[in-house]
């Protein structure tokens, strides 16, 4: 269970975070948020797909690191096999909360129950002697607000998918090197049939609020799928 509190000196002075890679981190999940403002970085290493909620009704994005739950094939140990990491990933055991006010600033808040922060005296320290944030928790401070900032300008690019009714149901089943086969559903993509049919005006619409570059970067992303299988295989080959 989570237990968010505002990030402060006065109470978490001595505070530690984990920053290694690792299982027992919490980085043996199968998949993370993606911003569509980091699509450029996420499609050179993971397939990005879309999760529609079950409640809400409304669309995310995905990086995908495994075909099932608890599974991260780009976990080598205490090491992550990517250049990148997508920023929801990136910033734990922190997050953005917002207070009542809505022109009170955000605020940093820290899930003192997440497994990266220490309990043992190791690890980074997020302030100073003198109560000061260290320059590590700056550096964690700015990915929060460009998380932040990304998270919000991503509603007008997931509200464009809509409105051009330019997402499809995505399945995928692969024959690995052992015979198993392995599935992947209940994720969405972009209809690529639907997209080529739009016309030139509904095209410049979405190029000017910089959609399109994004849309083709989703769709370039599905390449990793062929790396992903690899891991795959690679995994069940070490055992």
């Amino acid at each position: 269970m989570s237990n968010h509190q505002i990030l402060n000196p006065a109470d978490h002075g001595t505070l530690r975070v984990h920053t290694e890679a690792g299982a027992a981190y919490g980085d043996n999940v199968m998949a993370s948020l993606a911003m569509p403002a980091e699509f450029r970085e996420v499609q050179a290493h993971y397939p990005i797909v879309f999760r529609r909620d079950a409640e809400t009704g409304k669309l995310a994005a995905l990086a995908l690191f495994g075909f099932e739950a608890g599974e991260n094939l780009f976990l080598k140990g205490d090491t992550w096999d990517a250049r990148y990491r997508p920023l929801a990933m990136a910033v734990q055991p922190f997050l953005i909360g917002r207070p009542p006010a809505e022109d009170t600033a955000p605020q940093v808040h820290v899930d003192m129950a997440h497994p990266r922060i220490s309990a043992t005296g190791e690890g980074m320290r997020v302030f100073d002697e003198a109560g000061t944030p260290t320059p590590w928790l700056e550096m964690i401070a700015t990915r929060l607000g460009d998380l932040d900032y990304a998270w919000q300008q991503g509603a007008a690019f997931f509200a464009a998918l809509e409105a051009y009714e330019l997402i499809e149901p995505f399945s995928l089943e692969v024959t690995l090197d052992n015979g198993s086969v392995q599935s992947l559903v209940g994720f969405q993509t972009i209809h690529e049939d639907r997209l080529a049919g739009l016309d030139g005006e509904a095209l410049h619409a979405l190029m000017a609020e910089g959609h399109l570059a994004r849309i083709y970067m989703v769709l370039a992303s599905l390449a990793q799928f062929g790396g992903l299988v690899a891991r795959k295989n690679q995994s069940i080959a070490l055992g």
